[in-house]
């Protein structure tokens, strides 16, 4: 059971970058899957979770419109795209899913990928 974060990189501020999370060795197509992310010096918090059946998304607030989270069970993948990057979203992204959406909301998923690491610059 794996999920494979990929995706980061550096960007310039305004710019944008797609994230994918790829899951194997389960089904993902029953998993509500969320991104988290975690700035230097700064406790992880949630940034998006789409349920799984993707009828539903939620957004942190402070994203205020600029991210996008979808799913391509077809592909076991999950994406977050990200638009009009700011300095403010530098930090390691991790996905992760749970069968149970409280769960990810919780922030207390029963699987979790590596992180992949977004900088950007000014």
């Amino acid at each position: 059971v794996q999920l494979q974060a990929s995706g980061g990189g550096l960007v310039q501020a305004g710019g944008s970058l797609r994230l994918s999370c790829a899951a194997s060795g389960f089904t993902v197509n029953y998993y509500s899957v969320g991104w988290f992310r975690q700035a230097p010096g700064k406790e992880r918090e949630w940034v998006s979770i789409i349920d799984l059946l993707g009828d539903n998304t939620y957004y942190a607030e402070s994203l205020e419109g600029r991210f996008t989270i979808s799913r391509d069970d077809a592909k076991t993948t999950v994406y977050l795209e990200m638009n009009d990057l700011r300095l403010e979203d530098t930090a390691v992204y991790y996905c992760a899913a749970d069968t149970g959406l409280w769960a990810v909301i919780a922030g207390t998923p029963q699987y979790w990928g590596q992180g992949t690491l977004v900088t950007v610059s000014s």
